[in-house]
């Protein structure tokens, strides 16, 4: 059984995306995270997973589709978050977050077949990841890995390599956390309800870009 697993935050103001402000104000800020968010399980839900989890900090509301089963993220820093969160998992495993509005199926069917690789690694622009998969879900290769930094990437790469696995690289892709990353992925995904909303705040026509 393969399982897709998106790790979000409910989207409220003041508590996702809080470096969109300024110059969104947080009820704005929580709109773009909960328009990602409903970019991001609209997509995975036609990804042929045969499980489809939402692992959230927070209550599930009408952007939740009925193809996703809903778990509480454990307690604790991000290491052990996703780490719990593999460990819930009793195959194949893909995890992805809501901060790439701009996936499509075709970047992340791939990465849920693992006849040549172990592991699957999507590196971010900022220096962490975006999406990893185990084809046999340990946490201890996420256990310890700094988060939020320029090297998480790097660190989580090598502890893959140092467990021996062989490693499939998805694409880079950016995270969208800052004014200027949410106005390049709404370049990137003009047909996305992120970038709707982002040109119905910033008064800029979809993916016009810059």
């Amino acid at each position: 059984m393969t399982t897709l697993l998106v790790i979000a935050k409910e989207p409220r103001p003041g508590r996702v995306k809080t470096r969109l402000t300024p110059p969104f104000r947080p009820e704005e800020a929580a709109a773009l995270a909960e328009a990602a968010l409903a970019d991001t399980l609209a997509t995975a839900v036609r990804v042929p997973a045969d499980r489809h989890v939402l692992v959230l900090d927070g209550r599930p509301g009408p952007w939740l589709p009925p193809e996703f089963r809903t778990v509480p993220q454990a307690e604790g820093g991000l290491d052990v978050r996703l780490a719990a969160a593999f460990a819930a998992c009793d195959g194949p495993t893909l995890l992805i977050g809501m901060d790439t509005p701009q996936i499509t199926p075709a970047l992340l069917t791939p990465a849920l077949r693992w006849d040549a690789y172990d592991a699957w690694f999507g590196p971010a622009a900022d220096g962490g990841f975006w999406a990893l998969g185990l084809a046999a879900p340990d946490p201890a290769l996420l256990l310890g890995v700094p988060m939020s930094r320029p090297d998480t990437g790097a660190v989580q790469h090598r502890r893959l390599r140092a467990a021996g696995l062989r490693i499939g690289t998805l694409a880079v892709l950016r995270d969208v956390d800052t004014a200027e990353d949410a106005r390049r992925v709404a370049d990137l995904a003009p047909g996305t309800r992120f970038a709707a909303l982002h040109a119905a705040l910033t008064g800029t026509a979809a993916g016009a870009g810059a």
